[in-house]
């Protein structure tokens, strides 16, 4: 019999729903969420699809281990858009609430690395 710890969220994947808005921190949540995937930490998903309420879409979320939604600024769009879609069991990470100003922040290396890292310790079990 083994003793270890199995995680229990393996069974079903963890889905991350970044804004991927126009702006730079809009680009960081974008590229930070195809890091993720990349890496293996979780799966990017379309949240326009929870927009446009489309039922497989829909579905597939409910059936997540983990959501993790990642907005890069105060306007809240992506947190709002899955509070519309009817979800609201989520981690939720703001790129504003780390430092990272809409209009003054590059989308280089290290701060995308930065919302990378936060966003694989959410997605952690």
């Amino acid at each position: 019999m083994s003793t270890e710890k199995q995680c229990a969220c393996a069974t079903a994947p963890k889905l991350v729903f970044p804004c991927s808005g126009a702006s730079d921190v809009g680009e960081i949540t974008d590229r930070a969420a195809r890091q993720l995937t990349k890496r293996g930490k979780g799966r990017m998903y379309c949240l326009a699809g929870i927009g446009g309420h489309i039922p497989d879409m829909i579905e597939n979320t409910k059936k997540a281990a983990k959501i993790l939604v990642i907005d890069g600024c105060p306007q809240d769009c992506a947190r709002k858009t899955m509070d519309q879609g009817g979800f609201s069991k989520f981690e939720y990470l703001r790129l504003s609430d780390m430092g990272l100003e809409k209009g003054k922040t590059l989308p280089d290396h290290e701060n995308i690395s930065k919302v990378v890292a936060k966003g694989a310790q959410i997605l952690e079990c």
